[in-house]
């Protein structure tokens, strides 16, 4: 996990606000927080991010806190340089450029999720074992999830965060066309073209993990192909709404309590 002491920056504001988001698009975010903490994706570490509806070179991205406390009142716009645009002094994650360079990579993402999810992180740093599709929920992963391996950047001296835009464009270099990419020793990253999506991938990674290691340990495991998973993708994504509303309903039950 990265240390608290290194998660966060003072950052000065550098451009002026421009067109207001939908709040609808603010109130997903700060839900999309809340899910990921209740679906423990996320703990006290961990962040997730969405393009402005208005202009597509800004995101809103939360200051640096716990993703299960977060409010519409802690969210920060970002340009794509991984300024902050209105932080008015807030605290910022250091690793705010795992969002902007992918956003600038890739035009089609809407929404990015970054976090250590337990059951991901053994399948980071294991030689010749992949995270792969082994359930029909989880078809986007595919054959093999990417894996980014911060030495090939910055050598072997780091602290494996993605602390600036040069090891943020070489993690977004390395998606592709994929849907997740692991970190080797720190966790994975996953985009959508929504908020809803992106969670739900990131729910469903972090099972696919658990179910996969359960079933290793057991014997010879029976992935999905390449064709299934896309099948898959294309049958239960489009479904995303269904959990998406029962998981968004039941974290605004547990923080109204």
């Amino acid at each position: 996990m990265c240390p608290p002491d290194r998660i966060a920056v003072h950052a000065a504001d550098t451009a002026a606000a421009g067109a207001a988001p939908s709040p609808s698009m603010i109130a997903d975010l700060v839900a999309a927080n809340h899910i990921l903490f209740d679906q423990g994706v996320v703990d006290a570490f961990g962040h997730v991010s969405v393009r402005h509806d208005k202009r597509p070179d800004r995101f809103f991205l939360a200051r640096n806190m716990a993703p299960g406390n977060v409010t519409a009142a802690d969210i920060v716009e970002f340009d794509l340089d991984g300024n902050p645009v209105d932080a008015a002094g807030r605290r910022v994650y250091l690793e705010r450029f795992i969002h902007s360079e992918i956003f600038r990579a890739r035009p089609d993402v809407v929404s990015v999720i970054h976090s250590h999810s337990h059951n991901i992180v053994p399948l980071s740093v294991v030689q010749g074992v992949k995270l792969r599709a082994i359930f029909h929920m989880a078809g986007f992963i595919g054959e093999g999830a990417p894996v980014f391996e911060i030495r090939d950047t910055a050598g072997h001296g780091t602290d494996l965060l993605i602390s600036d835009a040069t090891l943020g464009r070489a993690l977004a270099a390395k998606f592709g066309d994929a849907e997740i990419v692991l970190m080797r020793g720190h966790g994975s990253t996953v985009v959508a073209s929504s908020v809803q999506l992106a969670v739900y991938r990131a729910v469903y990674a972090e099972l696919n993990a658990r179910y996969q290691l359960q079933a290793s340990a057991l014997g010879e495991v029976t992935y999905l192909t390449a064709d299934e998973g896309r099948a898959c993708t294309n049958r239960v994504e489009g479904q995303v709404q269904r959990p998406w509303d029962f998981w968004k309903a039941e974290a605004a039950k547990r923080r109204a309590a």
